[in-house]
């Protein structure tokens, strides 16, 4: 788990968060990457596209590029620094996937969620999503680039129905699929002991949004992720699964929470 401290006076909120990553039961290689990187404010996780060739090498390269970043002095640059990045990272895969792997596409998705002040924003290309909990009510914040999510809105199916359409999992968008990307970005104001959960598909296959909402609800944040993925692993775990739980406070956490 990584902590970060107020940077000034003028610094409300501090961060906590846990992560944790499977490869599932089923696959033999985790194309799931993820970054947890609380001191600059900054998380993501990439899921490389399942059935294409390299997804490890999309996922892992994104998350590799937004580790090298610094924090910016404006939440507004950070999230441009962010989504260059990430447009950056495409182009490289379109190339080389032109160059070495007969256009055969090499893609990921990505949700990545910022920190700073009083704020949070997240972009997000694809179907990993971010859930908030405050207030004992959790909700999705990011919306799936799907085929069954654009059903849905057309009201063509039932969301109850989505997971187990045919076309599940069929994305619409991801880093590497066109020359042409379009990320998603949404920005909101923090308050205290709001808890974020990045995670990839591999999660809500197998647990609902009411079980995710119950488990944010936990006190100690470590234990967060150990349990949804032996929630997940318990149920099959048809695909790699990634979760990163993360924790806005305003007070000191108790020194059990940080070190347990």
């Amino acid at each position: 788990m990584t902590e970060q401290q107020p940077l000034s006076e003028q610094q409300p909120f501090r961060w906590i968060s846990a992560a944790a990553t499977h490869v599932g039961k089923v696959r033999q290689v985790n194309e799931d990457a993820m970054l947890e990187r609380g001191d600059i404010g900054l998380w993501a996780v990439a899921d490389g596209m399942g059935g294409h060739h390299a997804g490890d090498v999309a996922s892992s390269s994104i998350v590799n590029i937004l580790g090298e970043m610094h924090p910016s002095n404006r939440l507004s640059a950070y999230v441009d620094e962010v989504e260059d990045r990430i447009l950056a990272i495409n182009e490289r895969l379109r190339r080389m996937a032109a160059e070495h792997e007969d256009n055969r596409t090499i893609g990921s998705t990505i949700v990545a969620m910022l920190a700073q002040d009083s704020h949070c924003a997240f972009l997000w290309a694809g179907d990993s999503r971010v859930y908030r909990s405050r207030d004992d009510q959790c909700v999705q914040i990011t919306r799936d680039h799907s085929q069954v999510e654009e059903m849905v809105q057309q009201g063509l199916i039932l969301r109850e129905d989505a997971e187990q359409h045919p076309a599940a999992n069929i994305i619409t968008r991801a880093v590497g699929a066109s020359d042409n990307l379009y990320i998603d970005v949404d920005i909101e104001e923090l308050m205290d002991g709001d808890t974020y959960l990045l995670c990839s598909d591999g999660l809500y296959k197998h647990i609902t949004d009411e079980e995710i909402a119950e488990l944010l609800k936990t006190k100690n944040i470590n234990d967060i992720p150990h349990q949804l993925i032996n929630t997940t692993l318990e149920r099959g775990a048809i695909d790699n699964v990634t979760v990163i739980a993360v924790r806005a406070l305003r007070t000191a956490a108790p020194q059990s929470e940080i070190n347990n």
